[in-house]
C-alpha cells in the first residue's frame, strides 16, 4: 500500500497529516531541486504554516537533472510525501501536503518547467541544487563560462539546461508579458548564496541580452539564506523504518532527518513571501554572519570528521563521536580556529559548538562520512580555506584546519588507511585522479593538489607557511594514519 490521498486516513494517529484544505493552496513558489534537504526543510516550514496559520503558499517542485523517479513517485502519491524525525529509536512522522505540482525537464519538457515559472502567481523561485548546480567558480563566486551546461545555454538560450539558464528564460518571458519579476532564493550551503546566485544569473544574462540583464538587476531580488538540518542519504533500512512509522505504508519519496531545523532568511522579496517567522524562521537584514557561523563551525567540522573519519574506518559521524580524540578535535576546531574568524552577533559560540556535538552523537541519523565528503573541491573554500586566510593575515595558528585540508588531500588519493579503495564523488573527479596519478606521496602530492586554482586560488599556494602547515599535517597522516594524526594534533592544540 502506498501513501496517497485515499490512504491518508489509515495512518497512525502519531503521524501528523494535512488538516488543511489542499485545494485552497496556490502555487506561489517554484522550487528547483526536489532533493532530500528541501523535502526535510523548506517544504516542512510551508506545511507548518498551512496547518497552523492558514497559509495558502503552495509549491511547484522541479527537478532539472536527475531525480526522475522522485518526481514520478511524487505524482503517483497525489503529491504527498512523509518526513520522519530521527532521534535514536524515537521517530516521529509528518505528511507534507503543500506540493501542488511536480515537473521534470526530461519527463515534462523544459518548456513546461519554464511555463510554470512564468505564471503570474509565482512570487519566489527557490533552489537547492547543491554548489555544483550554480555552475560557478568558488574562487571568484561568479559564473564558469566553460561549464558544459553554460556553454549549452549560451548556444540554445530558449532551451536551457542549467538552473541559472532556466531562471533567466522564465524572467525573459515574464518581462515580455509585462508580468512582475519574482525573487530568486538560494537555500544551498554557500557563503552569501544570494550574492552568488545574483552573480551567475546576471553574468549569464549579460552574455545573451544586456537589456534583459539590466531589467533583472533592477527588478529581481536575490535574498540570501542560512539553512540547517542534518538529512542523511536514504538507505533501504531508513525507508523500511519510515514504512514502520507509517504503519506499513510505503513512501518512495519519504525522507528522514534530525529533529533540529533552522532557517535564517534575508528579508528582501519583491513579490511577497510566506510568514516563515510564524514557523520558526528568522528574518534578518544580513544573513552573512549566520552563514559563516554555520559553514565554518558546523560544515567545517563535519568535513573535518568526514575526511579524517572515513580514512580511519568510521563510516558514520556518530561513530566518530565515540572517539574522544575526534570529539576533542572537532570542538577545538570550532572554538579555537573557526569561532575567532566569525562576526556573529549575540550568539554563545561555546553553547553552539556543544549543541552541534550533541547533534553529531544522534545514533538515529546514521549520517555517512562518505556522503559529507562529496564535492570537496566546491566545499573546502568556504568551510576551511576562508578561515585559514584570516589566520594567515593575523599570524595565528590553525593546526586543525591544516589537518582538515590534509585529510581531504589524503582522501582524494583514493585509498583509506586500511588500503581500501575510496569511491571519490566530486565534479573534478577526473582532474583529481590525474593529479594523484602524476604526483608522488607526501609533499609533492600536496603541492600538486594546491595547483587547483578553482579551489585554492593564487594566494594560498604562494604562501610558504600555509604550504608547510598542510604538508606537515599530510605527513602526519601518511606516517601515523588519520586516527593517530587527529590524536596528536588535538592533543598539541590544547590551550590548558
Amino acid at each position: 500500500m502506498h501513501l496517497s490521498t485515499k490512504t491518508l486516513p489509515q495512518l497512525s494517529g502519531k503521524v501528523v497529516t494535512p488538516a488543511y484544505s489542499r485545494d485552497q493552496l496556490k502555487t506561489r513558489i517554484v522550487h528547483l531541486g526536489f532533493g532530500a534537504f528541501h523535502r526535510a526543510h523548506q517544504a516542512v516550514f510551508a506545511d507548518i504554516l498551512a496547518a497552523e496559520h492558514a497559509s495558502d503558499w503552495g509549491y511547484c517542485e522541479v527537478n532539472l537533472i536527475g531525480g526522475e523517479q522522485q518526481i514520478t513517485a511524487l505524482k503517483q502519491q497525489d503529491l504527498l510525501y512523509s518526513v520522519c524525525e530521527m532521534n535514536a529509536d524515537n521517530w516521529n512522522g509528518r505528511v507534507v501536503g503543500v506540493v501542488r505540482e511536480a515537473l521534470h525537464s526530461a519527463l515534462d519538457g523544459i518548456d513546461r518547467v519554464i511555463e510554470a515559472m512564468a505564471q503570474p502567481d509565482i512570487a519566489i523561485v527557490s533552489l537547492t541544487v547543491t554548489e555544483k548546480g550554480y555552475c560557478y567558480l568558488p574562487s571568484t563566486a561568479s559564473i564558469d563560462t566553460d561549464h558544459p551546461l553554460i556553454r549549452h545555454d549560451l548556444e540554445f538560450p530558449h532551451q536551457p539546461q542549467s538552473a541559472p539558464g532556466v531562471i533567466i528564460e522564465a524572467l525573459r518571458i515574464r518581462r515580455e508579458k509585462g508580468l512582475p519579476a519574482f525573487s530568486v532564493m538560494s537555500c544551498d550551503n554557500m557563503p552569501e548564496n544570494g550574492h552568488v546566485t545574483r552573480n551567475v544569473v546576471i553574468a549569464l544574462a549579460k552574455n545573451r541580452d544586456v537589456a534583459l540583464a539590466d531589467w533583472i538587476e533592477h527588478h529581481v531580488s536575490f535574498p540570501s539564506t542560512m539553512v540547517d538540518r542534518i538529512v542523511p542519504a536514504m538507505t533501504p533500512a531508513s525507508l523500511e523504518k519510515i514504512s514502520g512509522v507509517l504503519g506499513g505504508m510505503e513512501d518512495a519519496v519519504g525522507i528522514a532527518c534530525e529533529p533540529f531545523r533552522q532557517w535564517v532568511i534575508e528579508d528582501n522579496f519583491v513579490a511577497g513571501r510566506p510568514a516563515w517567522e510564524k514557523a520558526g524562521a528568522e528574518l534578518v537584514a544580513n544573513v552573512l554572519p549566520y552563514e559563516e557561523m554555520k559553514l565554518r563551525m558546523l560544515n567545517g567540522s563535519h568535513s573535518f570528521l568526514a575526511y579524517l573519519g572515513y580514512l580511519a574506518g568510521y563510516q558514520y559521524i556518530d561513530r566518530c563521536m565515540e572517539d574522544d580524540n575526534y570529539v576533542r578535535a572537532a570542538r577545538r576546531l570550532m572554538l579555537e580556529e573557526q569561532a575567532p574568524t566569525l562576526h556573529t552577533p549575540d550568539v554563545d559560540l561555546g553553547a553552539y559548538a556543544d549543541s552541534l556535538l550533541a547533534r553529531y552523537r544522534n545514533t538515529g541519523l546514521k549520517h555517512r562520512t562518505w556522503q559529507i565528503a562529496m564535492d570537496g573541491t566546491l566545499k573546502l573554500p568556504q568551510r576551511m580555506l576562508d578561515s585559514i586566510r584570516v589566520h594567515l593575515e593575523r599570524g595565528t595558528a590553525y593546526p586543525l584546519l591544516a589537518l582538515g585540508v590534509a585529510g581531504w588531500m589524503r582522501y582524494v588519493g583514493g585509498v583509506d588507511d586500511s588500503g581500501e579503495t575510496i569511491d571519490i564523488s566530486d565534479p573534478l573527479k577526473n582532474r583529481l585522479a590525474e593529479i594523484v596519478q602524476n604526483s608522488a606521496e607526501g609533499r609533492a602530492r600536496v603541492e600538486a593538489l594546491l595547483s587547483l586554482k578553482s579551489v585554492f586560488g593564487d594566494d594560498l599556494p604562494a604562501n610558504t607557511a600555509f604550504v608547510n602547515s598542510v604538508a606537515d599535517a599530510y605527513g602526519l597522516i601518511q606516517t601515523h594514519g588519520a586516527k593517530q594524526a587527529v590524536s596528536l594534533v588535538a592533543g598539541n592544540n590544547a590551550n590548558a
